[in-house]
């Protein structure tokens, strides 16, 4: 079937692949590839540069590639524009935030802002507006403990993973505490990648599936609970054939790793629509293992070169970090690449979306004299270079929507909510005062 104009071939789309008895022969070779664009731009575009999608679209096997050649749906760069913010330097205390752990948003809009300062969680309106607390610190029915993370579930329920308590306490949209949930056997430890649901009603949280395993061994999944919170399966995370390059410390019942920066890496979330989407950032390459079979997200990328300040800063932080705990610790993995990697994350939205982190080029955001003087301050080694946050789009369809531009104050930790054109994330000021802000995808407007 040959597309039309700016559409996606129906196995593309979702609907099941072609399979036939001679599968084993096709996965070993391609079909021939179709050609997609989307409608020519009529005019605005030749200044900028911008121009519409094109892509081809390859089956392989079982496996559907779609791989953007030029172009974009939203043809040009798009970035935030803020339209609420919440927290603040000094005021009411209910808006100044101590350290923010997750942030969740329901379908009306309303904020939830768990606070491990306080172990509890901010309720907030739409407009901004604080409605309550949930919990507060402690063993309690509704109390928390050492809380990491939420969500919040199709029927409106927040779920708040607590592993303080080994337990998920449970909210009604009112705020009544519910019946909590156990914790799943290994999840039981601190994680910032803590909860996530689905539109079918479950909830996964994440857990190592091998326990008492050296740190370098260890594999992670996810436990699925069904409505009532009753664990059902449990679903092993997307492996590939890589070897992270890391750098380990060991000392008698103690060892530390950590991967090497700038390096290639795993990448992988578990999208609503309930599937794992995974990658390694060697290449530009990312797959959405659906249940109707895997489609293959490709790009054509540029490498980014590591600045020379980067690299050695870099490796002055691990190093050091490790000297206060393995005394004279030196250097023992790959040398920190010349070139940074095509993405460094990927992040699945509620709808379906994916957003995936590019690499960007370092800039000093402070000076040397100011990273020495936090340095002398905090006895520990701070770094001058950062990078921006600039994500890629796509529909779970493989179309490539565009790239946004995150503002400087924008933070990729707690995990930022992302629904539609519509982004709620923590900022940090030059003051380190966190703030909860919703913001608006704004693109070019064009004829």
């Amino acid at each position: 079937m040959k597309p039309r104009l700016g559409q996606l071939p129906p196995e593309a789309a979702g609907a099941s692949s072609p399979t036939t008895d001679g599968r084993a022969a096709a996965s070993r070779r391609a079909r021939p590839c179709l050609i997609l664009t989307l409608a020519a731009l009529a005019c605005g575009g030749s200044d900028t540069g911008a121009h519409a999608w094109e892509a081809t679209v390859d089956t392989l096997g079982d496996t559907i590639v779609v791989r953007t050649v030029g172009g974009s749906v939203w043809l040009d760069t798009a970035t935030l524009t803020p339209e609420l913010s919440v927290g603040v330097f000094e005021g009411a205390e209910e808006e100044m935030f101590g350290e923010v752990a997750a942030i969740a948003v329901n379908q009306a809009g309303d904020i939830f802002v768990l606070d491990q300062h306080i172990q509890g969680v901010r309720h907030f309106g739409p407009d901004g507006a604080y409605r309550g607390t949930l919990g507060r610190e402690g063993s309690g029915p509704g109390e928390l403990k050492q809380a990491d993370g939420m969500a919040i579930h199709p029927d409106g329920r927040l779920l708040v993973r607590d592993p303080g308590n080994a337990r998920f306490n449970v909210y009604a949209p009112d705020g009544t505490v519910l019946p909590s949930w156990p914790l799943p056997s290994g999840g039981g430890w601190n994680t910032d990648d803590a909860v996530r649901v689905d539109t079918a009603g479950n909830s996964y949280s994440l857990i190592l599936l091998q326990m008492g395993v050296d740190v370098t061994e260890w594999k992670h999944g996810l436990a699925r609970m069904g409505p009532d919170g009753t664990h059902h399966d449990t679903l092993p995370a997307p492996t590939w054939d890589h070897k992270p390059a890391q750098v380990t410390a060991r000392r008698e019942n103690s060892s530390s790793t950590t991967s090497v920066p700038f390096s290639a890496s795993a990448q992988w979330d578990f999208s609503p629509l309930g599937y794992f989407v995974g990658g390694v950032s060697t290449d530009y390459r990312i797959d959405l293992f659906r249940p109707e079979g895997v489609l293959r997200i490709e790009r054509a990328w540029t490498p980014i070169p590591v600045l020379a300040a980067e690299k050695a800063e870099q490796e002055h932080r691990i190093v050091e970090n490790f000297k206060r705990s393995y005394g004279s610790w030196k250097w023992n993995g790959p040398a920190i690449p010349d070139t940074k990697p095509p993405f460094r994350s990927i992040v699945v939205a509620g709808d379906g979306r994916l957003w995936v982190q590019l690499s960007q080029p370092g800039y000093a955001w402070r000076s040397e004299a100011e990273a020495r003087e936090e340095e002398e301050r905090t006895k520990r080694p701070q770094t001058r270079y950062r990078e921006g946050f600039t994500f890629d789009v796509f529909e779970p369809d493989g179309r490539y929507l565009g790239v946004v531009r995150m503002p400087g104050d924008f933070r990729g930790s707690p995990a930022p909510v992302l629904r539609g054109d519509t982004v709620w994330a923590v900022t940090r000021d030059s003051l380190d005062v966190q703030r909860v802000v919703r913001y608006r995808v704004t693109r070019a407007e064009r004829p």
